[in-house]
């Protein structure tokens, strides 16, 4: 089975550097993807970080389409809990008006911040709050020719954006196949088998194909890989993830333990904050690729979405050069080098 690549970047301000830097990095990976083949490369969505630099990915995308000739660019994803849909579809309509047939749309639920953040996004104008779902329905409307009650997001185009749903369990999938759209499993945030193949039966067993479209699955997987299977499982060791589990049963997984410590003093409920070992898959250059070849094949996936762990851009961008080529190599049967 043949694999697609893609690409997903945080935009991480390494120490020593500023946010700047951090931008300006992605739009060369974003260049280099294109060179080397590279199916997608989204821009990720984050709030008051000081160390993730993307905060805005429909202003970043049509910049990174500028400077890109042919690779598809997207947001993995926008927030949609804080934004109207109307305005998202507007956004995205006219980014695909001006680059047809290489916008990507993907949607996530998760707040892609701290509640301060949060809070400020999305002040308490009105009342009345838009469930999620209904937010994902209309979306997906306006994008369309159909629109809501009549209105429609102009202007429309003749290629629309492609709408993806990020998320890492059943319900997410559920969301997914009801609305007959994409689904992106977000293994780098929840790596737990057993989720995975749940919310993958849910979404292909549930899929609704009135829409008239086809099931679409990406597992986005964070990637990490040394010279030695001893040395990469040392470096895999060293990366945790804080996950904090909210009385009201939410759970949200940050890299940092200040920032998971943050998060919970400023969500006015009571929490746990649990460590565990970062979902990643890793290996030598050899043993990784075998890796994500036999995941791709035990859940009949296409399409792996890379997040190398490595937030140096030298080392980005050696991963992706190896990855390119060593896939290519593996797909064709010959040694990997």
């Amino acid at each position: 089975m043949s694999i697609k690549l893609s690409v997903l970047d945080r935009s991480p301000v390494n120490e020593g550097e500023n946010p700047e830097q951090g931008i300006l990095n992605t739009v060369r990976l974003a260049q280099k993807a294109d060179e080397l083949g590279f199916h997608r490369f989204w821009v990720s969505e984050h709030h008051g970080s000081e160390v993730l630099a993307g905060s805005s990915p429909e202003v970043f995308i049509p910049h990174l389409i500028s400077k890109t000739d042919r690779i598809r660019i997207g947001s993995g994803g926008v927030m949609l809990q804080h934004y109207s849909p109307y305005k998202v579809a507007e956004n995205f309509n006219l980014l695909s008006v001006l680059a047809p047939g290489r916008v990507d749309l993907g949607v996530g639920r998760g707040p892609g911040g701290l509640p301060v953040t949060t809070r400020a996004l999305s002040p308490a104008v009105h009342s009345e709050t838009i469930p999620f779902t209904e937010k994902m329905e209309h979306l997906d409307l306006y994008l369309q020719s159909e629109g809501v009650e009549g209105l429609r997001a102009q202007p429309l185009p003749s290629v629309p954006p492609e709408l993806h749903v990020l998320g890492t369990g059943e319900s997410s999938a559920e969301l997914a196949a009801k609305q007959g759209l994409p689904f992106v499993y977000a293994h780098f945030i929840n790596g737990d088998e057993q989720l995975l193949k749940n919310s993958l039966s849910v979404y292909r067993t549930r899929f609704n194909f009135s829409k008239g479209r086809t099931p679409g699955l990406i597992l986005a997987l964070s990637v990490l890989f040394a010279d030695t299977e001893e040395e990469a499982k040392r470096l895999a060791d060293e990366k945790i993830t804080y996950k904090v589990h909210f009385d009201s049963g939410r759970t949200i997984s940050i890299f940092s333990l200040e920032l998971a410590e943050r998060l919970g003093q400023q969500a006015n409920e009571p929490y746990t904050i649990k460590a565990e070992p970062t979902s990643l898959v890793y290996g030598t250059k050899e043993t990784l690729l075998n890796k994500i070849h036999e995941i791709s094949l035990l859940h009949n996936i296409e399409e792996v979405m890379i997040l190398p762990t490595a937030h140096e851009f030298e080392q980005r961008i050696q991963a992706y050069e190896w990855l390119s080529a060593g896939i290519k190599q593996y797909q064709k049967g010959e040694k990997i080098r």
